[in-house]
C-alpha cells in the first residue's frame, strides 16, 4: 500500500529501505519507543497537483497548485489519547505519533490501545503552499487519492487521515522562511484553511509590530469554537528522538519488478478522472463533483458504458439524484437505482416514451424501491402521450373553449402561447409529449 501510495504522488520508490527506533516515552507508546523510518525511508521526491476549483469560477480547465512532496515514510501509529477537564481544547493526539505532552492543563487522560501499533504513512511535504486555500485543497487532493487506490477510508473524523501544518512566513522579497510553528488538532479541511491563515495573520503581524522575536519555535493547538491556537509546548530545537536501526526488523528489500507491476495495475486517479470528464464535455464544477467520490465515478462511468450520453447522466446524478440522497444522508452506494435503471430512464425520455417531468416524477420511486423506470412507469400508467391524432384533438378542443385567448394572441401577444401548452399539459395529466405539444400548438394557432 506504502508503495502504491508513493507511485500515485509520483515518488522515487526505493529499492531498499530500513526502519528505525524513535525514541521518546510518553503514554500513546507505552513500550517507550516507536517504528519508523528516519533517514531511509521507502519513497521521496514525489509531486501533488491539487485542483483549486471552487464553486462559481468561471473556468474551463482545473486551475491547481503544485506541491513536491519530500518524503513518504512507514510506521506505527499511537495509542488514541483523550484529555478530559480544564483543558477541554487538547481533546485529542490524532496527530499520529508524539502527542508532545498535550494533555498539559487537562484533569484526567484517557486512552485507546485499540490502534497503537497499526501501521501507516506519513506524507511530508516541502514548503510549497502559500494559504490555507493551497493547504486546504491540497489535502483534500490526498483524502481522494486514498479512496481511489483503496488505501484509506480517509475519514478525518475517525482519524484515518490526519493533517499537521508547520506555518513560517517571511518578508516580500526574502529567500529565508522565518521559524517554523507547527499546529495541531485539525479534524476538518476547514480547519486546516483557518488555522493557516490565523496563524499567518499572527505571525505577520508580529513581524509588523517590530516583536517578530516572539515567534518561537512550537507546537500550537487549534481551537475551533474561538477560531484561533494557542500554545502548546515550546520546541526551541529539533526533538532528539535518538534514533537507531530497529534490530528486530531487517531491511525493506523489493523484489525485482515489484514496483513496475503495482504501476502496471493502478486504478484512474482524480487527475485523470477529471481530464476524462472534460474531455466527455462536463463542465468544471460537474467534473468536480463527480470525480470527487471514487464511489460516483464508478457508478457514472458505468452509466456511460451502457452508452448514455455523459452529460445526460451527469445532469441526473449531480441533480435530481444527489439531492434525494443528500436529503436522505445516503451515499451513492446506498441507491437502489442502479447504473443500469438510470441509463434506462434516460433512454425512455430520449424514445419519447416519458418526458422529463414524468422522470423526475417517479424518481424518488425507483431510488427507493430498486424497481426499473419502466416498471414504474407502466404500473403508474405514466406513458407518454405522442399520438399526433390524439394530441391534435385535445388541443383542438382548448383552442375552441378559448377564443378570447386565441384571438389575443393572433393579435400580437404571443406570450399566450405558453397558455395553451399549459392547458394541454394539464389535460393530459403531463403524459403529453412537450415538443409534440408545441409543435401542433404552434400550428394550429397559425393556421
Amino acid at each position: 500500500l506504502a508503495i502504491k501510495m508513493g507511485v500515485a504522488l509520483n515518488c522515487s520508490i526505493h529499492g531498499e529501505s530500513k526502519f528505525d527506533r524513535k525514541q521518546y516515552f510518553y503514554g500513546d507508546l507505552p513500550k517507550g519507543y516507536q517504528i519508523s523510518q528516519n533517514d531511509r525511508p521507502i519513497a521521496t521526491e514525489g509531486l501533488v497537483e491539487a485542483p483549486m476549483f471552487v464553486v462559481g469560477m468561471q473556468t474551463d480547465a482545473f486551475p491547481t497548485c503544485k506541491v513536491r512532496i519530500h518524503r513518504l515514510h512507514m510506521e506505527e501509529d499511537t495509542a488514541k489519547l483523550t484529555h478530559e477537564g480544564q483543558d477541554s481544547l487538547a481533546t485529542s493526539n490524532d496527530g499520529g505519533g508524539d502527542d508532545d505532552g498535550a494533555s498539559s492543563g487537562s484533569a484526567s487522560t484517557l486512552a485507546d490501545y485499540n490502534r497503537a501499533g497499526v501501521p501507516l504513512i506519513e506524507i511530508v511535504t516541502e514548503p510549497d503552499m502559500r494559504s490555507g486555500e493551497e493547504a486546504a485543497a491540497y489535502a483534500q487532493e490526498l483524502r481522494r487519492i486514498v479512496r481511489y487506490l483503496g488505501v484509506s477510508s480517509g475519514n478525518m473524523q475517525e482519524g484515518s487521515l490526519r493533517c499537521d501544518v508547520n506555518i513560517s512566513v517571511r518578508r516580500k522579497g526574502e529567500t529565508r522562511l522565518g521559524t517554523k510553528v507547527e499546529v495541531k488538532n485539525l479534524n476538518s479541511f476547514s480547519a486546516v484553511k483557518s488555522a493557516v491563515e490565523y496563524e499567518t495573520r499572527r505571525q505577520s503581524t508580529l513581524i509588523e509590530e517590530g516583536r517578530g522575536g516572539e515567534i518561537v519555535q512550537e507546537t500550537r493547538l487549534w481551537d475551533e469554537a474561538r477560531a484561533e491556537t494557542k500554545s502548546m509546548r515550546s520546541k526551541e530545537e529539533a526533538a532528539d528522538y535518538r534514533y537507531l536501526r530497529e534490530p528486530d526488523l531487517p531491511f525493506l528489500v523489493l523484489k525485482d519488478g515489484q514496483v513496475s507491476e503495482i504501476e502496471g495495475s493502478m486504478p484512474e486517479l482524480p487527475g485523470q478522472v477529471r481530464q476524462k470528464l472534460l474531455a466527455m464535455g462536463l463542465t468544471v464544477a460537474d467534473a468536480a463533483i463527480v470525480s470527487d467520490d471514487v464511489n460516483l465515478w464508478h457508478y457514472f462511468s458505468k452509466v456511460v458504458d451502457l452508452g448514455t450520453d455523459p452529460k445526460a447522466a451527469c445532469n441526473w446524478l449531480v441533480g435530481d439524484i444527489l439531492a434525494f440522497l443528500n436529503g436522505k444522508k445516503l451515499s451513492i452506494e446506498e441507491a437502489k437505482m442502479s447504473p443500469q435503471s438510470l441509463h434506462e430512464m434516460i433512454a425512455l425520455i430520449e424514445e419519447g416514451v416519458i418526458s422529463g417531468k414524468i422522470a423526475k416524477q417517479i424518481l424518488p420511486e425507483v431510488l427507493d424501491s430498486g424497481k426499473s423506470p419502466k416498471e414504474v412507469v407502466e404500473a403508474k400508467g405514466l406513458v407518454q402521450i405522442s399520438d399526433e391524432g390524439e394530441l391534435g384533438e385535445i388541443i383542438g378542443e382548448i383552442i375552441s373553449k378559448n377564443p378570447k385567448q386565441v384571438e389575443q394572441y393572433r393579435g400580437g401577444k404571443t406570450k399566450l402561447f405558453g397558455f395553451f401548452v399549459g392547458q394541454t399539459m394539464k389535460a393530459t395529466q403531463g403524459k403529453a409529449n412537450p415538443k409534440l405539444v408545441n409543435d401542433i400548438v404552434k400550428s394550429k394557432l397559425d393556421a
